[in-house]
């Protein structure tokens, strides 16, 4: 063949940042480099397609015209390459998922082990991500799924409601605030906190939970694991929240207790995203798997 993929692709960010230095940058070369795949691909179709001067490049009307030749190509071998993605490396189903850490903890491996049982051919990419940068994930294609917390459903992609948990304060059992089974939060502001807070970090959580709270809270450290946190509120360093299932496994090990919060903030709902549109525009491995979570 007369052109490579190569070839055009530095010709359309040659033509785009009307500049052979910065194509060169933005396709991570070095300007020597792209010069020469410029020059091949004029050697190669026998026709000059850009013209240099002082303040850097213009196509000539034959490259002109293969630009738009060259996006149209370069965009269907982008298609065709998204659609082997979906695929793993033995041809079966591959789903990018992108969840945040407390459902894949609390929710997904009962799920990921019926998934499996069925489709034992099928992989599942899983990524860690936080919940405000999940929704963002698919919409960008760099997850086909994606599961969060937030107080609505965020834009820009279709989210079906999913689980709700409850985030709980952890203290040791010989604490003072042991005796009671539920609580504002604001009864355990006096005490020191080890952190990590829904939302992620502090500061985010004071924008959530500010109304409920009097003053800000005394955090003396923040860890995001959870059984590291545990065994620091153990050792009397500070109390905690997480959420209360994840709690409940360590409770007894550490000698534990979860107290109940009663600030509305405490309740989180999760979601299911995909990409603007509707369940049923879905591929089957897809929508398999979304009924997978949603019959849990």
């Amino acid at each position: 063949m007369k052109m490579d993929l190569l070839g055009l692709q530095m010709l359309v960010s040659a033509i785009e940042s009307k500049s052979l230095s910065k194509a060169a940058e933005r396709e991570n070369l070095a300007t020597s480099a792209a010069s020469k795949r410029i020059a091949e691909l004029e050697r190669r179709l026998g026709a000059v397609l850009l013209v240099r001067h002082a303040r850097g490049v213009e196509p000539t009307p034959a490259g002109a015209a293969l630009y738009h030749r060259a996006k149209a190509i370069l965009r269907s071998v982008e298609l065709a390459q998204n659609s082997v993605a979906e695929f793993g490396a033995g041809g079966m189903p591959k789903i990018r998922l992108a969840a945040n850490r407390s459902s894949i903890i609390q929710y997904l491996p009962p799920v990921l082990s019926r998934y499996f049982a069925s489709e034992p051919g099928a992989q599942i990419d899983l990524q860690e991500r936080y919940s405000y940068d999940i929704p963002r994930l698919v919409t960008d294609g760099e997850a086909d799924l994606g599961l969060y917390h937030a107080l609505t459903p965020a834009p820009g992609v279709h989210s079906l409601p999913y689980r709700q948990d409850h985030i709980v304060l952890v203290v040791p059992l010989d604490h003072p605030l042991a005796r009671l089974d539920e609580t504002m939060l604001e009864a355990a502001k006096d005490y020191p906190f080890v952190g990590y807070f829904p939302r992620h970090s502090y500061e985010a959580f004071l924008s959530l939970a500010e109304a409920s709270l009097s003053r800000p809270l005394n955090v003396r450290i923040e860890v995001s694991n959870y059984e590291a946190r545990c065994r620091l509120i153990r050792e009397q360093i500070g109390i905690g929240m997480m959420p209360e299932l994840i709690a409940a496994s360590y409770l007894s090990r550490y000698g534990l207790k979860a107290i109940h919060l009663l600030d509305d903030w405490a309740c989180r709902q999760f979601y299911i995203c995909m990409a603007a549109g509707e369940r049923s525009a879905l591929r089957p491995a897809l929508a398999a798997f979304v009924d997978h979570l949603l019959a849990a």
